[in-house]
């Protein structure tokens, strides 16, 4: 009876205090089988289509406009797809298809399974950086990641990566400017804008990683592409829009 507060029924802003990107590359075939109808995927070289892992760290998430102190700081991983789709106007549209979300309190849990689509769970979330590295990890939901971050200027691309240059890499470091959810039964898409302010994504050496998530999309050896950081950075998602996808 509720469901229309899962879709983003008002503006969210919180501050990220870092932001952590490894993006995943996969042949467009698969990544079409796990996306709804409205989407396509976002591709590079009419081959690649990637899945992003995020991991961010959160500061004083609230409804937009409520003082700081109203919010509360979360750790946060989600599981995405870089995806376009056409929206009734005609424009084309670049955003992120949400397979999971995780975070360290329930509180995030609840509150993100009331107001979003975005299937939220908790999980043991541990983060320990030193002044050149950061490891994340989760035991319960099996994943870690190491990444050093000391010398960006001397940080080559991951070995089988399909892009040839940091630049190439950057157009898939997201976030990007919008993620859709899509109810299958009234054909309609829920549009959420998000807006950032001095994203600036900095490449990081990935020492070692392990997503169990990853492993149960059922991709063919997803091949890693490239790993970005932000730290410090605002950040807001706009209001949700639904509109009737009317197919084209």
């Amino acid at each position: 009876m509720l469901n229309f507060l899962k879709n983003h029924p008002f503006a969210v802003e919180a501050f990220f205090e870092r932001s952590t990107v490894l993006t995943f590359a996969v042949p467009k075939e698969e990544i079409t089988a796990l996306i709804p109808e409205c989407l396509t995927p976002d591709t590079f070289n009419d081959q690649w289509a990637f899945i992003a892992i995020a991991m961010v760290a959160t500061r004083n998430l609230r409804p937009k406009g409520w003082p700081r102190w109203m919010g509360s700081d979360f750790f946060l991983v989600g599981y995405r797809a870089f995806v376009r789709y056409r929206n009734n106007a005609g424009k084309n549209l670049r955003g992120l298809y949400i397979f999971k979300s995780e975070t360290n309190k329930r509180k995030m849990q609840i509150g993100g399974n009331i107001f979003t689509h975005y299937h939220y769970t908790t999980t043991d979330i541990m983060e320990r950086s030193s002044s050149d590295t950061i490891h994340i990890s989760s035991q319960q939901s099996g994943f870690n990641a190491g990444l050093s971050h000391a010398s960006t200027e001397d940080i080559s691309l991951p070995p089988d990566s399909p892009f040839a240059t940091w630049k190439e890499a950057r157009r898939f470091a997201g976030p990007l400017p919008f993620t859709f959810t899509y109810n299958s039964a009234n054909q309609k898409v829920l549009i959420i804008e998000g807006v950032r302010q001095h994203w600036q994504p900095s490449p990081v050496k990935v020492l070692n990683y392990d997503f169990t998530f990853l492993k149960q999309l059922n991709v063919s050896a997803p091949v890693l592409a490239s790993a970005f950081m932000v730290e410090n950075i605002p950040y807001y998602w706009k209001k949700g829009k639904i509109e009737k996808w009317i197919g084209h």
